[in-house]
């Protein structure tokens, strides 16, 4: 599986999660393994509101392209929020909830994608821009 072989779809939910510096975001292709959906997309936030952030902002992303959710579990404050667009189901938790769902090590037979975490500015990070010098 490669970033051209995923759906569009998959890719625009992608694309949103990184615009709202999601962590750890990994697709993996279930056709073939018995499940529902013939994808999970899964990612991290770092917080609550970072949570419902990167929810909101995949759903108005693929809202923009026409693609309808059927279904929205969790609530504002929920450690794990899960959109569900039938064929594919978009699963974002708090690193804790992650690491104990462990949904990687429950579906290990998937093929699996991973994407490159984003990359904070500089003076983010507490370095110097480019060109400027530290005194």
């Amino acid at each position: 599986m490669t970033l051209n072989s995923l759906r569009s779809e998959i890719r625009w939910a992608v694309e949103a999660a990184q615009d709202k510096q999601a962590v750890d975001i990994t697709a993996l292709k279930l056709a073939g393994t018995g499940a529902f959906a013939e994808y999970f997309l899964l990612c991290s936030g770092q917080s609550h509101p970072q949570i419902q952030a990167i929810a909101d902002a995949i759903e108005e992303q693929l809202r923009r392209h026409g693609v309808r959710m059927a279904h929205r579990e969790g609530k504002s404050g929920a450690e794990w929020m899960l959109l569900d667009y039938r064929d594919f189901v978009v699963h974002i938790f708090s690193e804790r909830a992650r690491h104990y769902y462990d949904l990687e090590r429950l579906w290990r037979t998937a093929e699996r994608l991973d994407f490159p975490s984003p990359t904070l500015p500089a003076e983010s990070r507490g370095e110097p821009e480019s060109g400027t010098a530290q005194r």
